[in-house]
Protein backbone atom coordinates (compact mmCIF):
# COMPACT_ATOMS: atom_id res chain seq x y z
CA UNK A 1 0.00 0.00 0.00
CA UNK A 2 1.45 3.38 -0.93
CA UNK A 3 0.81 6.87 0.44
CA UNK A 4 -0.90 5.44 3.51
CA UNK A 5 1.69 4.15 5.97
CA UNK A 6 3.26 7.59 6.33
CA UNK A 7 -0.01 9.20 7.42
CA UNK A 8 -0.42 10.11 11.11
CA UNK A 9 -2.77 8.09 13.28
CA UNK A 10 -6.35 9.30 12.95
CA UNK A 11 -9.80 8.51 14.23
CA UNK A 12 -11.01 5.18 12.86
CA UNK A 13 -13.98 5.09 10.49
CA UNK A 14 -13.75 1.31 10.22
CA UNK A 15 -16.87 -0.85 10.34
CA UNK A 16 -17.00 -4.55 11.23
CA UNK A 17 -17.22 -7.31 8.63
CA UNK A 18 -21.02 -6.98 8.68
CA UNK A 19 -23.67 -5.91 6.27
CA UNK A 20 -23.68 -3.62 3.25
CA UNK A 21 -26.23 -1.44 1.52
CA UNK A 22 -25.82 -0.65 -2.17
CA UNK A 23 -27.50 2.56 -3.29
CA UNK A 24 -28.03 3.65 -6.88
CA UNK A 25 -29.95 6.50 -8.52
CA UNK A 26 -32.09 5.75 -11.57
CA UNK A 27 -33.29 8.37 -14.04
CA UNK A 28 -35.44 6.63 -16.66
CA UNK A 29 -32.88 3.84 -17.08
CA UNK A 30 -32.44 1.50 -19.99
CA UNK A 31 -31.00 -2.02 -19.78
CA UNK A 32 -27.99 -0.76 -17.78
CA UNK A 33 -29.90 -1.03 -14.49
CA UNK A 34 -30.46 -4.74 -14.99
CA UNK A 35 -26.78 -5.24 -15.92
CA UNK A 36 -25.82 -3.40 -12.75
CA UNK A 37 -27.99 -5.61 -10.54
CA UNK A 38 -27.04 -8.83 -12.31
CA UNK A 39 -23.29 -8.18 -12.05
CA UNK A 40 -23.64 -7.19 -8.38
CA UNK A 41 -24.51 -10.81 -7.57
CA UNK A 42 -20.94 -11.90 -8.34
CA UNK A 43 -19.31 -8.81 -6.80
CA UNK A 44 -19.80 -9.96 -3.21
CA UNK A 45 -20.37 -13.13 -1.21
CA UNK A 46 -22.63 -11.07 1.04
CA UNK A 47 -26.30 -10.48 0.35
CA UNK A 48 -26.43 -6.70 0.03
CA UNK A 49 -29.50 -4.61 0.69
CA UNK A 50 -30.07 -2.75 -2.58
CA UNK A 51 -32.03 0.52 -2.63
CA UNK A 52 -32.83 2.38 -5.86
CA UNK A 53 -33.75 6.06 -5.80
CA UNK A 54 -36.22 6.65 -8.63
CA UNK A 55 -35.50 10.14 -9.95
CA UNK A 56 -37.40 9.72 -13.21
CA UNK A 57 -40.84 8.98 -14.59
CA UNK A 58 -40.56 5.37 -15.80
CA UNK A 59 -41.67 3.95 -12.47
CA UNK A 60 -42.98 0.64 -13.78
CA UNK A 61 -39.67 -0.24 -15.41
CA UNK A 62 -37.70 0.60 -12.29
CA UNK A 63 -40.14 -1.24 -10.02
CA UNK A 64 -40.25 -4.38 -12.16
CA UNK A 65 -36.45 -4.53 -12.46
CA UNK A 66 -36.07 -4.01 -8.73
CA UNK A 67 -38.59 -6.74 -7.95
CA UNK A 68 -36.68 -9.29 -10.05
CA UNK A 69 -33.51 -8.65 -8.03
CA UNK A 70 -34.98 -8.14 -4.58
CA UNK A 71 -34.20 -4.43 -4.50
CA UNK A 72 -36.24 -1.69 -2.84
CA UNK A 73 -37.32 1.50 -4.61
CA UNK A 74 -37.69 4.87 -2.90
CA UNK A 75 -38.79 8.23 -4.26
CA UNK A 76 -41.80 9.50 -6.14
CA UNK A 77 -40.09 10.41 -9.39
CA UNK A 78 -38.98 13.84 -8.21
CA UNK A 79 -35.54 14.46 -9.67
CA UNK A 80 -33.47 15.20 -6.57
CA UNK A 81 -30.16 15.07 -8.40
CA UNK A 82 -27.52 12.42 -7.84
CA UNK A 83 -26.56 13.41 -4.31
CA UNK A 84 -30.13 14.03 -3.23
CA UNK A 85 -31.28 10.69 -4.62
CA UNK A 86 -28.42 8.83 -2.94
CA UNK A 87 -29.16 10.54 0.38
CA UNK A 88 -32.82 9.54 0.14
CA UNK A 89 -31.90 5.90 -0.54
CA UNK A 90 -29.51 5.95 2.44
CA UNK A 91 -31.84 7.73 4.82
CA UNK A 92 -32.70 4.77 7.08
CA UNK A 93 -29.21 3.23 6.91
CA UNK A 94 -28.72 0.42 9.42
CA UNK A 95 -26.05 -1.60 7.58
CA UNK A 96 -22.36 -1.40 8.44
CA UNK A 97 -21.23 -0.25 5.00
CA UNK A 98 -22.78 1.85 2.27
CA UNK A 99 -21.96 1.82 -1.43
CA UNK A 100 -23.16 4.55 -3.78
CA UNK A 101 -22.82 3.62 -7.44
CA UNK A 102 -24.10 4.70 -10.83
CA UNK A 103 -26.55 2.27 -12.42
CA UNK A 104 -24.42 2.17 -15.57
CA UNK A 105 -21.49 0.35 -13.98
CA UNK A 106 -20.83 -3.37 -14.34
CA UNK A 107 -19.21 -5.02 -11.34
CA UNK A 108 -16.30 -7.37 -11.87
CA UNK A 109 -16.50 -10.58 -9.78
CA UNK A 110 -15.41 -10.03 -6.19
CA UNK A 111 -14.96 -6.28 -6.64
CA UNK A 112 -17.22 -5.18 -3.79
CA UNK A 113 -15.70 -7.65 -1.34
CA UNK A 114 -12.24 -6.42 -2.35
CA UNK A 115 -13.26 -2.86 -1.47
CA UNK A 116 -14.62 -3.92 1.90
CA UNK A 117 -11.51 -5.94 2.74
CA UNK A 118 -9.32 -2.95 1.84
CA UNK A 119 -11.40 -0.80 4.18
CA UNK A 120 -11.08 -3.32 7.00
CA UNK A 121 -7.31 -3.39 6.51
CA UNK A 122 -7.00 0.40 6.89
CA UNK A 123 -8.95 1.81 9.86
CA UNK A 124 -8.38 5.39 8.70
CA UNK A 125 -10.26 4.83 5.44
CA UNK A 126 -13.33 7.05 5.24
CA UNK A 127 -14.09 6.52 1.55
CA UNK A 128 -12.85 3.94 -0.94
CA UNK A 129 -13.25 3.58 -4.67
CA UNK A 130 -12.38 0.90 -7.22
CA UNK A 131 -10.43 1.20 -10.43
CA UNK A 132 -12.90 2.35 -13.08
CA UNK A 133 -12.47 1.02 -16.59
CA UNK A 134 -14.02 2.47 -19.72
CA UNK A 135 -15.89 -0.06 -21.89
CA UNK A 136 -12.81 -0.34 -24.16
CA UNK A 137 -10.69 -1.45 -21.18
CA UNK A 138 -8.81 1.80 -20.73
CA UNK A 139 -8.48 3.27 -17.23
CA UNK A 140 -10.69 6.20 -16.28
CA UNK A 141 -8.89 8.55 -13.85
CA UNK A 142 -11.31 8.12 -10.94
CA UNK A 143 -8.98 8.93 -8.02
CA UNK A 144 -7.88 12.52 -8.34
CA UNK A 145 -6.27 15.42 -6.51
CA UNK A 146 -8.55 18.03 -4.99
CA UNK A 147 -8.79 21.06 -7.29
CA UNK A 148 -6.72 24.08 -6.35
CA UNK A 149 -7.21 27.58 -7.68
CA UNK A 150 -4.00 27.63 -9.71
CA UNK A 151 -4.35 24.02 -10.84
CA UNK A 152 -8.03 24.52 -11.57
CA UNK A 153 -7.30 27.59 -13.67
CA UNK A 154 -4.70 25.71 -15.69
CA UNK A 155 -6.96 22.69 -16.17
CA UNK A 156 -9.98 24.84 -17.12
CA UNK A 157 -8.07 26.94 -19.65
CA UNK A 158 -5.81 24.27 -21.15
CA UNK A 159 -7.67 20.99 -20.62
CA UNK A 160 -9.42 20.87 -23.99
CA UNK A 161 -6.70 22.40 -26.17
CA UNK A 162 -3.75 20.64 -24.47
CA UNK A 163 -5.01 17.51 -22.68
CA UNK A 164 -1.54 16.52 -21.53
CA UNK A 165 -0.77 19.81 -19.80
CA UNK A 166 0.84 19.52 -16.34
CA UNK A 167 -2.17 21.02 -14.52
CA UNK A 168 -4.57 18.41 -15.92
CA UNK A 169 -2.02 15.63 -15.37
CA UNK A 170 -1.71 16.48 -11.68
CA UNK A 171 -5.48 16.77 -11.30
CA UNK A 172 -6.13 13.39 -12.97
CA UNK A 173 -3.77 11.64 -10.54
CA UNK A 174 -1.32 8.81 -10.93
CA UNK A 175 -3.71 5.81 -11.04
CA UNK A 176 -1.17 3.58 -9.31
CA UNK A 177 -1.45 -0.20 -9.20
CA UNK A 178 -1.32 -0.33 -5.39
CA UNK A 179 -3.94 0.99 -2.97
CA UNK A 180 -3.16 4.67 -2.45
CA UNK A 181 -4.57 7.84 -0.94
CA UNK A 182 -6.14 10.44 -3.23
CA UNK A 183 -7.93 13.74 -2.79
CA UNK A 184 -11.33 12.50 -3.92
CA UNK A 185 -12.96 9.53 -5.66
CA UNK A 186 -15.44 9.41 -8.50
CA UNK A 187 -19.01 9.12 -7.23
CA UNK A 188 -19.61 6.53 -9.93
CA UNK A 189 -18.71 3.98 -7.23
CA UNK A 190 -17.69 4.64 -3.64
CA UNK A 191 -17.78 2.64 -0.41
CA UNK A 192 -17.97 4.26 3.01
CA UNK A 193 -18.26 2.86 6.51
CA UNK A 194 -21.74 3.74 7.74
CA UNK A 195 -20.21 5.69 10.64
CA UNK A 196 -18.36 7.96 8.22
CA UNK A 197 -21.42 8.45 5.98
CA UNK A 198 -23.59 9.40 8.95
CA UNK A 199 -21.03 11.74 10.46
CA UNK A 200 -20.56 13.52 7.14
CA UNK A 201 -24.29 13.65 6.41
CA UNK A 202 -23.96 12.03 3.03
CA UNK A 203 -23.66 14.16 -0.09
CA UNK A 204 -24.02 17.94 -0.08
CA UNK A 205 -27.30 18.53 -1.91
CA UNK A 206 -26.25 22.02 -2.96
CA UNK A 207 -24.66 20.13 -5.86
CA UNK A 208 -27.58 18.91 -7.95
CA UNK A 209 -25.31 16.99 -10.26
CA UNK A 210 -21.51 16.72 -10.49
CA UNK A 211 -18.89 17.75 -7.91
CA UNK A 212 -20.87 16.25 -5.04
CA UNK A 213 -18.12 13.60 -5.03
CA UNK A 214 -15.34 16.20 -4.99
CA UNK A 215 -17.02 17.91 -2.07
CA UNK A 216 -17.44 14.57 -0.27
CA UNK A 217 -13.75 13.75 -0.74
CA UNK A 218 -12.75 17.13 0.68
CA UNK A 219 -14.96 16.60 3.74
CA UNK A 220 -13.60 13.07 4.27
CA UNK A 221 -10.10 14.53 4.43
CA UNK A 222 -11.09 17.37 6.74
CA UNK A 223 -12.66 14.81 9.11
CA UNK A 224 -9.24 13.17 9.40
CA UNK A 225 -9.90 10.11 7.24
CA UNK A 226 -8.38 8.88 3.99
CA UNK A 227 -9.83 8.61 0.51
CA UNK A 228 -8.36 5.40 -0.88
CA UNK A 229 -8.35 4.10 -4.43
CA UNK A 230 -8.24 0.30 -4.54
CA UNK A 231 -7.10 -0.81 -8.03
CA UNK A 232 -7.57 -4.52 -7.23
CA UNK A 233 -11.31 -3.82 -7.15
CA UNK A 234 -12.43 -3.24 -10.75
CA UNK A 235 -15.70 -2.05 -12.23
CA UNK A 236 -16.55 -1.06 -15.79
CA UNK A 237 -18.31 2.26 -16.24
CA UNK A 238 -20.37 2.68 -19.39
CA UNK A 239 -20.30 6.45 -19.14
CA UNK A 240 -22.30 8.73 -21.32
CA UNK A 241 -25.85 7.34 -21.35
CA UNK A 242 -27.28 10.48 -19.73
CA UNK A 243 -24.91 12.79 -21.59
CA UNK A 244 -25.93 11.45 -24.98
CA UNK A 245 -29.63 12.06 -24.37
CA UNK A 246 -29.24 15.66 -23.13
CA UNK A 247 -25.67 16.83 -23.69
CA UNK A 248 -26.14 20.60 -23.40
CA UNK A 249 -28.01 20.36 -20.12
CA UNK A 250 -25.38 18.02 -18.68
CA UNK A 251 -22.47 20.18 -19.87
CA UNK A 252 -23.97 23.27 -18.28
CA UNK A 253 -24.77 21.42 -15.04
CA UNK A 254 -21.17 20.16 -14.85
CA UNK A 255 -19.65 23.59 -15.28
CA UNK A 256 -22.15 25.22 -12.91
CA UNK A 257 -21.18 22.75 -10.19
CA UNK A 258 -17.48 23.31 -10.91
CA UNK A 259 -17.92 27.05 -10.39
CA UNK A 260 -19.95 26.42 -7.24
CA UNK A 261 -17.18 24.21 -5.83
CA UNK A 262 -14.42 26.71 -6.64
CA UNK A 263 -16.32 29.54 -4.96
CA UNK A 264 -17.27 27.47 -1.89
CA UNK A 265 -13.84 25.97 -1.32
CA UNK A 266 -11.82 29.16 -1.87
CA UNK A 267 -13.89 31.93 -0.27
CA UNK A 268 -11.12 34.28 0.91
CA UNK A 269 -11.10 37.82 -0.44
CA UNK A 270 -7.46 37.54 -1.53
CA UNK A 271 -8.38 34.52 -3.67
CA UNK A 272 -10.98 36.47 -5.66
CA UNK A 273 -8.80 37.28 -8.73
CA UNK A 274 -7.93 33.62 -9.28
CA UNK A 275 -11.57 32.60 -8.63
CA UNK A 276 -12.56 34.98 -11.40
CA UNK A 277 -9.92 33.53 -13.71
CA UNK A 278 -11.06 29.97 -13.03
CA UNK A 279 -14.71 30.92 -13.53
CA UNK A 280 -13.90 32.69 -16.79
CA UNK A 281 -11.97 29.67 -18.02
CA UNK A 282 -14.83 27.36 -17.07
CA UNK A 283 -17.36 29.57 -18.89
CA UNK A 284 -15.23 29.57 -22.03
CA UNK A 285 -14.76 25.81 -21.77
CA UNK A 286 -18.51 25.35 -21.28
CA UNK A 287 -19.43 27.31 -24.41
CA UNK A 288 -16.86 25.44 -26.51
CA UNK A 289 -18.24 22.10 -25.26
CA UNK A 290 -21.84 23.14 -25.91
CA UNK A 291 -21.08 24.26 -29.47
CA UNK A 292 -19.25 21.00 -30.10
CA UNK A 293 -22.21 18.99 -28.76
CA UNK A 294 -24.64 20.90 -30.98
CA UNK A 295 -22.56 20.09 -34.05
CA UNK A 296 -22.62 16.41 -33.14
Amino acid sequence: MTDVASQPSRESAQAPLGTVRVVTVAYNPGPELERFLESLRAATARVPAVVIADNGTEHERVESTAERYGARVVGDGTNRGYGGGANLAARDLTEDWIVVANPDIVWRPGSLDTLIEAARAEPRAGCLGPRLLNPDGSIYPSGRALPTLVGGAGHAVLGRVWPGNPFSARYHGTNEDATHAVGWLSGACVLLPAAAWKRLGGFNEDYFMFFEDVDLGARVGRAGWLNLQVPDAVVVHAQGASWKSRPERMIRAHHDSARRYVNASHPAAWQAPVRWLVSAGLRAREEIAVRSARRD
